[in-house]
């Protein structure tokens, strides 16, 4: 998962960088990409010099220059990473187009608090006066930041203090971490592709599923389905010894059947079951393996759960 954020200047994509530094999330700032070139020209890396850059690139490269210059570090950093400092639709389109799961949260705040901030943190890219930061505003609104802001998944006002905003960021990353669940399989030509479809959702009701040459793939992230389906049909322990015995690091592999799954039933099998099965990788991000079991399937009495944990 990438998540970015994105806002006018000065709203707090740096501080929510910050926090999501808290959960051990990487995080790539676009803005680094700037400041870099000003330092390889010898520039001194203010406002007015940065600015400049950061149009000249787009002018060459295309308005995406800065989020084909960052893909590279984000891939490097591995399959969780924060960006910070999204500027325009163009990079959502071409972070969108780079990565399968993209998520872009918005940070909203009113002009006047985000000059006073400007005069308390004296960076030396920050605005003087608040009629330069309209047409610093103004610039970012000509590569495209209204339209990217328009599109995000998620909103945060900023306009308390900052250790509200902060637990906003929080919480909203805590919701965002959980699990991440990538489901795969073969659609042979002998299936139906809608049966197919529906076999995963009756697992998993949010999955976002792609179908390319025969190959089906799908994220989810709601448990809540398929961990009930687990308690209806009484099979909290085989389920607890499949995850245990399939668990590698922060990934936990299982293998259920297509055809159960169209009448909404878990039934877990081997790799190389008839028909291709289910390919069912559950990826923990921030949360520990064993409370991920606990929660999905706790050890049993007489049949019944020992212990509930009703979230993650």
């Amino acid at each position: 998962m990438i998540i970015a954020f994105v806002g006018y200047p000065l709203s707090g994509k740096s501080t929510a960088g910050e926090v999501a530094k808290e959960f051990g999330i990487p995080v790539v700032t676009m803005g680094d990409v700037v400041r870099e070139e000003a330092l390889k020209r010898g520039l001194e890396p203010n406002s007015e010099n940065l600015g400049k850059i950061a149009n000249e690139l787009r002018k060459k490269e295309g308005m995406d220059a800065i989020a084909k210059r960052c893909i590279p570090k984000i891939r490097a950093l591995g399959s969780f990473v924060l960006v910070d400092g999204i500027r325009g639709i163009a990079e959502v389109e071409t972070f969108k187009k780079a990565f399968e799961d993209f998520v872009l949260i918005a940070i909203e705040c009113p002009l006047e608090i985000r000059f006073e901030r400007a005069k308390q943190r004296k960076r030396s890219d920050d605005v003087l006066k608040i009629e330069d930061l309209l047409e610093r505003d103004k610039r970012e609104e000509s590569w495209g930041l209204k339209e990217a802001i328009e599109v995000a998944d998620f909103t945060i006002e900023n306009t308390g203090n900052i250790e509200d905003f902060k637990e906003k960021i929080r919480a909203l990353l805590r919701k965002l971490l959980s699990v991440e669940v990538e489901i795969e399989t073969l659609v042979h030509p002998t299936e139906e592709e809608e049966k197919v479809i529906n076999a995963i959702k009756n697992l998993f009701p949010d999955a976002k599923i792609k179908i390319e040459n025969g190959k089906l793939i799908a994220i989810a992230r709601d448990l809540n389905t398929f961990r009930e389906l687990l308690r209806r049909q009484k099979i909290l322990d085989t389920a607890r010894a499949e995850l245990i015995r399939n668990r590698r690091g922060n990934e936990v592999t299982v293998y259920l059947n297509k055809q159960t799954a169209t009448v909404s039933r878990v039934n877990f099998c081997e790799e190389d079951a008839v028909l291709s099965p289910l390919r069912i990788t559950f990826r923990l991000l921030g949360i520990s393996f064993q409370k991920f079991l606990d929660y999905l399937a706790p050890e049993t009495k007489d049949g019944k759960p020992v212990k509930e944990i009703e979230e993650l």
